[in-house]
């Protein structure tokens, strides 16, 4: 037997005024598609906005369902979105915020196992990284150089391959 530990190396930014001024606007173009989510049910709205290679912002938020599992989260429609309509353009960040209406979010949100997988995707088909900043309404600015550093044992279609 032998023991794996894995770490992520995260940069703390006190806040978007903290952040270089692209991704500062990156993360206010998150902010105002956090504005737009659709979430009645959960109260909990998530916005995202990605900045393509060409300099191009493509955004998502998060649209609830009565049928739950029906939904989709700000990640998954902003990277989706930007495959098809921008196919091939490598994404070069990812800014997240999500707030709700229930209480203050003061801790950085990191996005869910699903989207961290739908981005690693992203990642390994452009083979480069994206840059992911996220945070609450009320809170510090995470920032993960590449996906890996938030999904380390990522499954890709290498892994469904006879190698």
């Amino acid at each position: 037997m032998k023991k794996l530990t894995l770490t992520a190396d995260i940069t703390v930014y006190p806040d978007i005024e903290s952040l270089p001024d692209a991704m500062g606007d990156l993360m206010r173009g998150a902010v105002t598609a956090r504005e737009k989510a659709y979430a009645p049910y959960s109260k909990f709205k998530v916005g995202a906005a990605l900045l393509l290679e060409d300099g191009s912002v493509v955004y998502g938020n998060n649209q609830e369902n009565a049928a739950f599992p029906s939904g989709l989260c700000a990640e998954r429609v902003a990277v989706f979105h930007a495959g098809a309509t921008h196919p091939g353009k490598t994404i070069k960040a990812l800014a997240i915020t999500a707030a709700s209406e229930l209480r203050a979010v003061t801790e950085a949100i990191a996005p869910c196992g699903g989207c961290r997988q739908a981005l690693a995707e992203y990642e390994y088909r452009q083979n480069s990284p994206i840059a992911v900043y996220f945070m609450g309404d009320r809170s510090e600015v995470y920032l993960a150089a590449s996906v890996k550093e938030l999904l380390p044992l990522v499954f890709t279609k290498d892994d469904l391959l006879n190698k």
